[in-house]
C-alpha cells in the first residue's frame, strides 16, 4: 500500500508540473514583444536587429539622417521593433510618441558609436531622460570593428551612465557579441515571462539551449539529491520537465506528451544512463564538469538536456528509445559535440 501511494504521489506531481509548464510556455507565446531602438542616425541600429535576428528585419542605408520619422518593423506577428528618429528629432518633435513608446518598451536598446564621438551631450540627455520612464535599458556600443580601445570606451560610458546598464560592445557587421546581446535582452524578457517567444524567433538557437541546459543542470545540483525512481524524483521533476518543454519550443517542435517526457526523464535517470553520458560529454565540452558541480542530479539534468539537444538539430525522431541510443553512442565515444 505505501509503495502504491508513493506512486500515485510521484504520478501526481508529475502530473501537475507537466500541465503548469505547458501553461507556463503557451502563456509566453501568446504574449507581444516590444523593443525600442535608439541612438544617432547611423548608429547601427536597423543593421543589428536585423543581425541579431538573422534576417530582413528592418531597412538599412548607410545615408545621414535616414530614419527621419518613427519606424515600426514588425517581425514574426507578435515581435514589435520601434526605430526612432535621430536624437535632435526625439527632443525637437516626437518627443510625445516616443515617451509613449518608452513607457510601453519591453527592453530598450540604446545605441553607441564606437566609431564615432561617443556619449555626445544630446546622447546624455535622451539617455536621462529615457530612463525615467523605463529601467530595462541595454546599451549597444556598436561598430567595435572600426574603433580601438574598446575596454577604456565602456569604462568611460559606464562612469557617465551609471554601472547599473549593461553595456554590450558589438559589431553588427562582423557578429562579434552578438551571442552576449541576445542573452542581454533574454535575461531581461525573463522577468516579463516572454524570453521563450524571443527565443524560439532566433534563428541561432544552439547557445541559447546550452545555457538553459547548463541553468537547469546547476539548478537541480543545487536540490542535493540522488535522483532515484521514487520519491526523490519529486523535487527535480519541475526542473527537468520544464527544460524538456523549453527545449521542444525552442527548437519549435511539437509539444512532447505527458507520457513521453516521462519516459524519457526516466530513460535518463535509471540505470545509469544520463551519469555515463555525462561522462562522455564533458570530455567534448570543457568546462561545463566543472561549472554544473558534476553531482547526481547536475549531470542527469544536463545529459537529458544535450541528448533532446543533439536529436533536435539532428533531425532525430524524439522519444525514450532514441534518447537511450544517443546514450548509447557517446558512452562509446562515436560522437562529440
Amino acid at each position: 500500500m505505501k509503495n502504491s501511494d508513493e506512486k500515485n504521489k510521484i504520478t501526481n506531481y508529475f502530473n501537475e508540473t507537466y500541465d503548469r509548464e505547458i501553461r507556463y510556455i503557451n502563456d509566453q507565446l501568446e504574449k507581444d514583444i516590444l523593443f525600442v531602438l535608439i541612438g544617432n542616425v547611423n548608429s547601427g541600429k536597423s543593421s543589428t536587429i536585423n543581425a541579431l535576428m538573422d534576417d530582413k528585419v528592418a531597412k538599412v542605408s548607410s545615408k545621414p539622417g535616414e530614419t527621419i520619422v518613427i519606424e515600426q518593423h514588425k517581425y514574426a506577428d507578435k515581435i514589435l521593433f520601434v526605430d526612432t528618429p535621430g536624437l535632435d528629432d526625439i527632443i525637437e518633435d516626437n518627443s510625445d510618441v516616443t515617451l509613449n513608446y518608452y513607457k510601453k518598451a519591453d527592453v530598450i536598446l540604446f545605441f553607441l558609436n564606437a566609431a564615432g564621438n561617443v556619449l555626445s551631450l544630446t546622447e546624455k540627455k535622451v539617455f536621462d531622460k529615457v530612463k525615467k520612464h523605463n529601467d530595462n535599458i541595454i546599451i549597444v556600443l556598436n561598430k567595435i570593428d572600426s574603433a580601438e580601445d574598446i575596454p577604456e570606451l565602456t569604462k568611460y560610458i559606464g562612469e557617465k551612465l551609471g554601472d547599473t546598464y549593461k553595456i554590450i560592445p558589438i559589431s553588427s557587421k562582423t557578429g562579434e557579441n552578438l551571442d552576449k546581446l541576445k542573452w542581454e535582452i533574454l535575461e531581461i524578457l525573463k522577468t516579463k515571462k516572454k524570453d521563450i517567444l524571443f527565443a524560439r524567433h532566433v534563428k541561432e538557437k544552439s547557445s541559447i539551449a546550452q545555457k538553459w541546459i547548463v541553468a537547469a543542470a546547476a539548478a537541480a545540483g543545487t536540490v542535493g539529491i540522488t535522483p532515484i525512481p521514487g520519491v526523490d524524483i519529486i523535487p527535480i521533476t519541475a526542473i527537468q520537465v520544464g527544460l524538456l518543454l523549453k527545449l521542444s519550443s525552442l527548437y519549435e517542435k511539437e509539444q512532447i506528451s505527458k507520457q513521453n517526457a516521462k519516459e524519457m526523464i526516466l530513460t535518463t535517470i535509471t540505470g545509469n544512463a544520463g551519469r555515463a553520458a555525462y561522462r562522455q560529454l564533458v570530455k567534448f565540452l570543457p568546462g561545463y564538469g566543472l561549472l554544473i558541480g558534476g553531482g547526481v542530479a547536475s549531470s542527469v539534468t544536463f545529459a537529458l538536456g544535450q541528448g533532446i539537444k543533439y536529436a533536435y538539430e539532428n533531425g532525430i525522431d524524439l522519444n525514450s528509445d532514441s534518447l537511450k541510443s544517443i546514450y548509447e553512442l557517446w558512452s562509446k565515444e562515436k560522437i562529440s559535440e
